[in-house]
């Protein structure tokens, strides 16, 4: 079983396309964790509205509003799910159909697996909410022709290449592993006590992650050229918290025996 960990916040028509390319998976033996991170209630009832058509077991987490809480929200879902794999998402990203499946694939024990993503541009991300486009099954001709009208920024992601062992070969590379793309093994998630909610607004809690996971013996397998994603333009988070966030991270990396978060997933799971 995959849990599929889709974090969202005020943003029902995003999520709304997001979920569509889930239900659409070749590979329907996974579940869908909504963790949002405070929606209005106006936007919380859209949001669960838009959950009603899955063909797959689907829970939604939900905290108050009290700022970016997304290390919070993400340890939340993850207690209340039920997988042995995760794949974290975020829920302004559209996936293609085998999404779920070549995570599947790629799943390795003693890794964790982060993905790439192409950019969607303001203008045609207005687009695709507005006429509610569904890109998932979309061929490669379609896709060059955005790029071509800088529609999307690169095309290159969306090659499927079976790299075999040239995606072991940087396995302490904790750069670009970013949790709109990621996936990681439940008990390796466990045992360095999920995200650090020390990490409180915008930035870095992915690679705080990523780094612990490290640490603690896990490497990376490369995911790139095997599952993309698309994603959909936003106006930047409030990054005020970046520079004390970027400390903490940089003070990390050295620690090599920091592997356990401070404050964790520990206290969601009843023991």
């Amino acid at each position: 079983m995959i849990s599929v960990i889709v974090t969202t916040y005020n943003w029902p028509a995003a999520l709304q396309l997001c979920l569509e390319a889930l239900f659409i998976q070749t590979d329907n033996d996974f579940e869908i964790i909504i963790a949002d991170d405070g929606s209005s209630t106006e936007n919380l009832a859209i949001n669960k509205f838009v959950c009603v058509p899955s063909c797959v077991t689907i829970k939604y987490i939900y905290h108050d509003d009290k700022g970016f809480r997304a290390s919070a929200i993400r340890n939340k879902a993850v207690a209340q799910s039920s997988g042995e794999y995760l794949v974290f998402l975020d829920g302004d990203c559209i996936v293609r159909p085998d999404f779920v499946s070549r995570h599947r694939q790629l799943a390795v024990s003693g890794h964790f697996v982060p993905g790439n993503r192409v950019l969607i541009s303001q203008d045609f991300t207005q687009q695709v909410l507005q006429n509610k486009l569904s890109l998932s099954h979309k061929d490669w001709q379609y896709f060059l022709g955005l790029r071509l009208k800088n529609k999307i920024n690169r095309l290159l992601p969306l090659v499927k290449l079976p790299l075999g062992a040239l995606r072991l070969i940087e396995p302490k590379k904790w750069q670009k592993a970013m949790t709109c793309n990621l996936a990681i093994w439940r008990n390796d998630f466990l045992r360095v006590n999920g995200f650090d909610e020390l990490f409180e607004g915008w930035g870095y809690e992915d690679s705080d992650l990523v780094i612990r996971l490290i640490h603690a013996g896990v490497t990376r397998k490369e995911g790139r050229f095997a599952v993309p994603v698309l994603h959909l333009w936003h106006p930047q988070n409030d990054r005020s918290q970046h520079d004390s966030n970027y400390q903490r991270l940089l003070e990390r990396l050295n620690q090599h025996d920091f592997i356990v978060a401070k404050k964790g997933i520990s206290q969601y799971l009843g023991h």
